[in-house]
C-alpha cells in the first residue's frame, strides 16, 4: 500500500449489505458455487445478531470502499477447554490483491480470537488456491488433515 491509502478493518454493519453481497457473490463464484438468494438474507442477519454461536463478520475498507471480507465463528472443541475459532470465508477484491487486505483481515480475526480467549484459529482452502496459499504459508501453519464431507443421501 502506498502511504496515502487508508486501510481499516472493522465489524460488518447493516449499511454494508450491498457491498458485502457483491463481495460474497464474487467469493462464492470463485469457488464455482452458488447459494439461493434467501441465504444471503439469513447469513447477513446472523452477523448483526447477538447469538454467540453465529458468525462474526469483518470488512476491509480501503479509502472508503469495502474491498474485502471475512467471516468467523467460535465453537467448542473436544480436546480443549476453550473454544476454537473457525475462519470460514475470506475474500479480497481482485483489484486490491497484493496490498495486504487478506493479511489484515486474518490478523483482525487473530486479534478478535485473542480478545475472546480463543487462541486457536483455523481455516481451510482448496489445494489449488495457490495465490492465497502464498499468504497463508507466511502467517499460519498448514496441517496434514484432509477434509471429508458427507455424500448426500
Amino acid at each position: 500500500m502506498t502511504s496515502n491509502t487508508a486501510l481499516e478493518v472493522r465489524p460488518l454493519m447493516a449499511s454494508d449489505r450491498d457491498a458485502w453481497a457483491a463481495l460474497w457473490t464474487a467469493y462464492i463464484e470463485f469457488y464455482k458455487s452458488s447459494v439461493p438468494a434467501h441465504i444471503y438474507d439469513i447469513y447477513f442477519d446472523r452477523f448483526l445478531g447477538d447469538d454467540p454461536h453465529d458468525f462474526n463478520g469483518l470488512v476491509a475498507v480501503l479509502d472508503g470502499k469495502i474491498v474485502g471480507l471475512t467471516h468467523y465463528l467460535y465453537h467448542r472443541h473436544g480436546w480443549k477447554v476453550e473454544n476454537v475459532c473457525y475462519l470460514q470465508d475470506l475474500y479480497a477484491d481482485p483489484a486490491v490483491r497484493g496490498m495486504g487486505i487478506g493479511r489484515a483481515l486474518i490478523e483482525a480475526v487473530y486479534n478478535a480470537a485473542d480478545a475472546n480467549g480463543t487462541p486457536s484459529v483455523y481455516w481451510m482452502t482448496q489445494d489449488g488456491n495457490t495465490e492465497a496459499r502464498k499468504l497463508y504459508d507466511r502467517i499460519a501453519q498448514v496441517t496434514d488433515f484432509i477434509k471429508y464431507g458427507r455424500i448426500a443421501p
